[in-house]
């Protein structure tokens, strides 16, 4: 099982970095369809929303995925937690696609380089948050910070 640290003091940071790039991926959804309205759903027209080259269907998803983590971000619990392992790992693996397909037909989301390139940071802005920010009983938090004070511990930091 993989160690994810556990009421970490930085958590409110993480969960509000999530939740703007929530509201940023809503904006622009919310702007793209604006743009996007009369157009076919995977059009590859040169429309773009905040910088952004975008498409109906791509700004649809990003409504969707923004809600999502507005609503992972907004909550107390673990939600927010999985939300943002698996919203980073969706925003590089879609990324990493995207460019591999960017100067093609196959590229129906009507990504540019530009798109490629923000879609990686939140990738990796969102894994890390969610490798940070679960939440468990203070109970395991001190056995953890306990665990990394113990004397061989301490003999691997000199």
């Amino acid at each position: 099982m993989p160690h994810f640290p556990v009421n970490h003091p930085a958590r409110p940071l993480y969960r509000v970095l999530s939740g703007l790039i929530g509201v940023y991926i809503l904006v622009f959804g919310v702007w793209g369809v604006a743009e996007t309205i009369g157009d076919p759903l995977f059009a590859r027209t040169s429309t773009w929303a905040l910088g952004l080259r975008t498409n109906l269907a791509f700004s649809l998803a990003s409504v969707i995925f923004g809600v999502v983590l507005i609503i992972g971000a907004s909550r107390r619990s673990n939600l927010g937690h999985y939300m943002n392992l698996i919203a980073g790992v969706v925003f590089l693996v879609t990324s990493i696609l995207m460019m591999s397909v960017l100067q093609t037909e196959a590229n129906f989301l009507n990504f540019s380089m530009s798109t490629v390139v923000v879609s990686m940071l939140f990738g990796l802005i969102l894994l890390g948050t969610g490798l940070y920010d679960k939440i468990g009983p203070p109970e395991r938090a001190e056995a953890e910070l306990e665990r990394r004070k113990h004397p061989v511990a301490d003999a691997h930091r000199r």
